[in-house]
């Protein structure tokens, strides 16, 4: 027998952590085509959408909010790339950068839903029901992705392993597909004001 030690093949398909994060997105899409399915419906069957006593949404500061959360990609596209090469602190700032950005939006986005809740309630007609469903699921899927952060930025601090990287990269993936969600929700509850 001799001693010789064969390398592992370097790993050519993604790591089951990164496929995991996937089939939730895959999932948490579909409960948000529902949705957006659901929105479309209602509106077509209202003559009036939204409906008399409810103003239309304002524009500018929901565009505003959702460009600068879908901005908060890019510093975590760099974290997952920053995590590949192994540059832990590098990750580290740029996950840190995005979370401070990501809860500026939070914090400004939760407080134009509790002032449309000052306006109108979800109980009062569909339209108003079907604007809190989509807004509300959209914020709980930010308020996970900032304790995904949280949590990751935690982990970071200890170092850097195989498996916060891919971590990282699968934290970053669900990033994207917030802020993708973000930027529909937006257009969608936006198109009342059309």
């Amino acid at each position: 027998m001799s001693d010789v030690v064969v390398p592992a093949r370097p790993r050519s398909a993604s790591p089951s952590g990164w496929w995991g994060m996937a089939a939730f997105v895959a999932t948490e899409a579909t409960l948000f085509g529902v949705l957006f399915g659901t929105y479309a419906y209602l509106r077509f069957q209202t003559v009036q959408w939204p409906p008399d006593g409810i103003a239309a949404p304002k524009i500018t500061l929901p565009i505003v909010l959702a460009l600068v959360l879908a901005a908060t990609s890019v510093p975590m596209a760099l974290a997952s790339a920053a995590a590949r090469r192994g540059l832990a602190r590098r990750a580290s700032a740029l996950v840190f950068a995005a979370l401070g950005v990501q809860c500026v939006y939070f914090g400004v986005a939760i407080h134009q839903f509790a002032t449309d809740l000052d306006r109108f309630t979800p109980q009062q007609d569909a339209y108003a029901s079907i604007y809190y469903t989509l807004l509300g699921a959209d914020h709980a899927h930010v308020t996970v992705g900032l304790l995904l952060n949280a949590w990751l930025l935690l982990r970071l601090a200890t170092g850097l392993t195989r498996y916060r990287v891919v971590a990282v990269r699968a934290i970053a993936f669900y990033w994207h597909a917030v802020n993708a969600l973000t930027l529909l929700v937006t257009a969608c509850v936006l198109s009342a004001a059309l």
